[in-house]
């Protein structure tokens, strides 16, 4: 017999990346069960995050942490989420609940942020209705990375996400 998943209250425990010269924002929603318990974003192995990132920027070796923050901060990228902390089932962005927001606008001020874009619906739609006016930026939804959005292949992943190149 399997154990119900129940809301639980839960902290977000990923420091962003970033640093001045970062001019790319991408924001998830919350972090996975996975990404927490690695303390690292996009964690689980099925989330195809870092398989786009390794794509649209010729990236031959994400593998490891140190790895994942370098090629970000080379790439003038900062990464966080929208949300940290909330009320939530499992990793499930439609059970959240009860949430606080993070305070992105330190990003921004300590940066060069010129676009901001959101890992799906969740992100978008958190970043819309909390931090939109504070930052006074319009943000870019992509297709989630998550493997629950399993609409849209790497391939039109891959298509959608090339706006962040541009």
């Amino acid at each position: 017999m399997s154990e119900k998943v129940r809301t639980k209250r839960q902290l977000h425990n990923i420091e962003p990346v970033y640093d001045d010269n970062s001019q790319i924002l991408i924001l998830g929603s919350f972090p996975s069960v996975k990404s927490r318990e690695e303390v690292f974003f996009y964690a689980h192995p099925q989330n195809r995050f870092w398989k786009i990132m390794k794509s649209l920027y010729n990236e031959k070796k994400l593998d490891t942490i140190c790895d994942k923050k370098e090629f970000l901060l080379r790439n003038r990228i900062a990464l966080w989420d929208v949300i940290a902390s909330c009320e939530i089932k499992g990793s499930s962005d439609s059970s959240i609940k009860v949430l606080k927001v993070n305070d992105v606008e330190k990003i921004i001020k300590q940066s060069r942020i010129e676009k901001i874009f959101v890992n799906g619906k969740t992100a978008k739609r958190y970043y819309d209705k909390y931090l939109k006016d504070r930052i006074g930026k319009e943000a870019i939804c992509l297709p989630s990375s998550s493997p629950a959005n399993a609409v849209y292949t790497f391939e039109k992943l891959l298509e959608s996400w090339k706006i962040i190149c541009e």
